[in-house]
């Protein structure tokens, strides 16, 4: 702020301010009141208000004191710095909104010495700070000129000073108004200039004064260098627009214009609009300049014209705004499918996060479950939550490591790979991206592309991702990455190690009904072309067609039955039989003919030797009958049904921990030296293998040894150790539903499946008893009739 007054009314103003032992203490928040500076006041608070109005009918005096925190809105007598100016009040006005403007002028500094009033605003006692008589010296002389030297050439180099500066304080011979005039009129922040108030010694100030005067030089030299630069680079491109539009315009009035300047010109355009990255903006120009001077009919000019519009065809800036409403993404995802609670919420929880930090590198969320249980419409369902585009590829049977990366260009018909093809064809560098069937991935001679996936599925990495055939790299870290598998074990295992793995398990018979009831029926109704409500289908009916004319864990055979009775009926509405249809149990027959499957039900009666166990497969839960038979012989033991080594071994497990624990309890102590045991597994065409049938083979090898029948109404799961442990197992959701699809009333279980119960609907959990075991002892005498 300049300094209007001379210096001699600024002498003749000091020794006529008598400034009061005590000031009323007025807290200012973006400015730093240095003596002879005029400085305005807006004071709106009441409380400010009575402190101006007291000073004016006083001395007209005030003590300015800077604020620590400007954001501060009451600041208290800890709030500002101890050291300010008393200032003399010249000219009040006053508003009809009850606003109040002063215009002062810096007196000379003080210091709070003692407070003596905080409400309705602060006074203190002040004690006044003079700069002293300081004693001229060399020292001090070149410090001067050292600092209006600076002080010119900031103003020069500064569009906010004024050049009258420069004569103000040239006509100043007080060392310390020097250094107070200069701070007053730099634009530095408040914190380095109530460092030079606070500042009493003169030459100290100087020397303060000095560096900062210096370090402002430096930043105004470099801005100003930064300007010129960019003013040189525009300057540049300019003239080379200008250059070639005159050469347009050139060629078109000597009429030499052709098709192949126009198509030139129109990719450099493109590069200019396309918001490439400096270094693939450089390569592109690179190949245009290329391309401009090879002729059209060269084998190679397709190749860097196609090489160029892959270029400009990716969207490098160019992306989707993310709808963030977690009510609405719950919206969707409960409309687009039923239950898979534990899912959606984990879906919510990805999306909140994103909502919070928007730059937020998280996890990549791996789908795993059976077939046809909604993993891929999950990933459309989350696209559409969050407004973004969906694209998806299948990585079923790939081996060629070039399809994840794409063919270097040296290969005849290269192409990018199918990442970069499907960016294209997203339009939009943050698309929901489902990687489907990651676990079919396969490899050979061409290369491994679960090991191309790394890179593309590490967050750490995928911002520079480089396709071989771009040979640029490109931003893939805003891409919401999905994949989706079957099965876990077939999947590497460090590019599982980069997923998160939510399991989707299967659906049980209540949960297809309902699925059938809201999603299949009336999707298959719209698609076969037939008006709503010309098909119904009981709730007795879904439950028939799904448990006897579909053994799958999901529902895609399910809407397959449905289509068949919906194309039936389409038949019979063309024929111009329009009458409405309800499928029932009874007459499903006439849709879909007679059942294809029949569920396996508990035994009808007690049976030595033949034990009700539970297995998972791809199609949910199923009972599995152990059956064991006795003969005469000499101790060998035969095993059928298809048994994998996993489960023979647990047969082994179970015999040795039978024998040890229990044949010396019976009178035959030479039992397995004299018989010969046939163990068997229906049904003899399925493989069947795995531990958790360990404690139910116990059990059986038990039956038989104490000649006991076997409860037919228990069923049981858990794997075996030698010494007769039972261990936790997989699965044990789909195994108890399936016992109780099957009449059992009790089910055996591992304790350590305990925390999997809340997993199980109440209503199967209400119907069955669940005893959890850790001991095979404890299964077989809960087993055994004894009696």
């Amino acid at each position: 702020m300049a300094i209007k007054k001379t210096l001699d009314f600024e002498e003749e103003l000091i020794q006529m301010s008598q400034v009061p032992k005590e000031l009323a203490i007025l807290p200012i928040n973006d400015a730093v009141v240095f003596p002879l500076m005029m400085v305005p006041l807006l004071l709106n608070d009441p409380n400010l208000l009575q402190l101006a109005d007291d000073a004016l009918a006083d001395q007209k005096i005030i003590g300015a004191f800077t604020q620590k925190e400007p954001e501060q809105d009451k600041p208290g007598p800890d709030d500002i710095y101890e050291i300010g100016t008393a200032v003399h009040i010249q000219k009040m006005i006053r508003f009809p909104n009850g606003e109040m403007r002063l215009m002062g002028q810096g007196v000379t500094r003080v210091r709070i010495a003692e407070l003596t009033q905080t409400e309705p605003y602060i006074r203190a006692r002040i004690e006044v700070l003079d700069d002293g008589e300081e004693a001229s010296s060399d020292l001090m002389r070149a410090y001067i000129k050292t600092i209006t030297n600076s002080f010119s050439k900031i103003i020069d180099e500064s569009e906010g000073l004024p050049e009258e500066l420069k004569i103000i304080v040239s006509n100043i011979n007080d060392p310390g108004r020097i250094a107070d005039v200069i701070a007053t009129n730099l634009e530095i922040d408040l914190e380095r200039k109530q460092k030079i108030l606070e500042q009493i010694d003169v030459l100290e100030r100087l020397k303060l004064l000095s560096n900062v005067l210096s370090d402002e030089l430096d930043v105004l030299r470099l801005g100003k260098k930064l300007q010129s630069d960019v003013k040189k680079e525009m300057d540049r491109e300019q003239r080379e627009y200008y250059l070639r539009q005159q050469l347009k315009a050139i060629k078109r009035e000597l009429g030499e214009e052709d098709d192949r300047t126009i198509e030139i010109d129109e990719i450099r355009d493109r590069i200019t609009e396309a918001g490439l990255t400096e270094v693939a903006k450089e390569v592109a120009e690179k190949e245009l300049d290329r391309l401009s001077k090879m002729s059209p009919g060269a084998a190679e000019y397709t190749v860097s014209k196609t090489y160029l519009d892959w270029i400009l065809d990716l969207p490098w800036q160019k992306g989707t705004e993310d709808n963030l409403d977690i009510d609405k993404a719950e919206e969707v995802l409960n409309e687009d499918h039923y239950d898979l609670e534990s899912v959606k919420e984990r879906i919510l929880e990805f999306l909140s996060v994103k909502k919070l930090k928007d730059t937020m590198k998280g996890s990549i969320l791996c789908f795993a479950g059976p077939p046809g249980v909604g993993k891929t419409s999950l990933g459309k369902s989350v696209a559409r939550a969050m407004g973004r585009e969906f694209v998806r590829i299948s990585l079923g049977g790939m081996k060629d490591e070039a399809e994840i990366r794409g063919h270097r260009r040296t290969y005849i018909g290269a192409l990018p790979g199918r990442i970069i093809q499907s960016m294209r064809t997203a339009g939009s560098n943050n698309p929901v991206f489902m990687l489907d069937e990651i676990d079919k991935l396969g490899s050979d001679f061409r290369g491994d592309p679960a090991s191309a996936l790394l890179e593309v599925l590490d967050p750490a990495q995928n911002s520079d991702f480089e396709d071989h055939y771009l040979n640029v790299a490109f931003d893939l870290s805003k891409v919401l990455f999905l994949t989706t598998a079957n099965l876990l074990d077939t999947i590497p295992r460090p590019l599982l190690d980069r997923m998160e793995v939510l399991e989707i398990p299967g659906y049980i018979t209540m949960e297809k009904v309902e699925i059938a009831k809201r999603y299949l029926l009336p999707r298959q109704i719209d698609e076969n072309g037939l008006p709503d409500g010309t098909v119904t289908v009981t709730e007795d009916g879904f439950r028939h067609i799904a448990n006897h004319y579909t053994r799958e864990a999901g529902v895609r055979e399910l809407e397959r039955k449905l289509a068949n009775i919906c194309r039936k009926v389409a038949r019979r509405f063309a024929s111009g039989n329009r009458r409405p249809v309800k499928v029932t149990e009874k007459n499903v027959r006439k849709y879909l003919g007679i059942e294809e499957y029949t569920r396996e039900t508990a035994a009808k009666k007690p049976v030595v030797g033949v034990v009700t166990g539970l297995a998972k497969t791809f199609a949910g839960g199923e009972i599995l009958f152990i059956e064991s038979l006795r003969m005469d012989g000499n101790g060998r033991r035969k095993l059928t049904g298809q048994l994998g080594n996993v489960m023979k071994e647990s047969v082994d497990a179970a015999e040795s921990f039978v024998k040890s624990t229990y044949l010396g309890k019976t009178k035959t102590k030479d039992f397995f030296d004299k018989n010969d045991i046939h163990l068997h597994v229906p049904a003899a065409a399925v493989p069947k293998d795995g531990p958790s049938a360990g404690v139910a083979i116990a059990c059986a090898f038990t039956s038989l040894l104490f000649d006991k029948p076997i409860r037919n109404d228990l069923a049981m799961t858990g794997e075996i150790t030698l010494t007769g442990k039972v261990l936790a197992i997989g699965g044990l959701k789909d195994k108890v539903i399936a016992a109780h699809r099957a009449g059992i009333k009790t089910v055996l279980f591992p304790k350590g499946n305990v925390r999997e119960l809340e997993e199980i609907p109440d209503t199967i959990k209400e119907d069955l008893t669940l005893i959890p075991i850790s001991r095979a002892e404890e299964a077989i005498e809960k087993t055994i009739i004894w009696d």
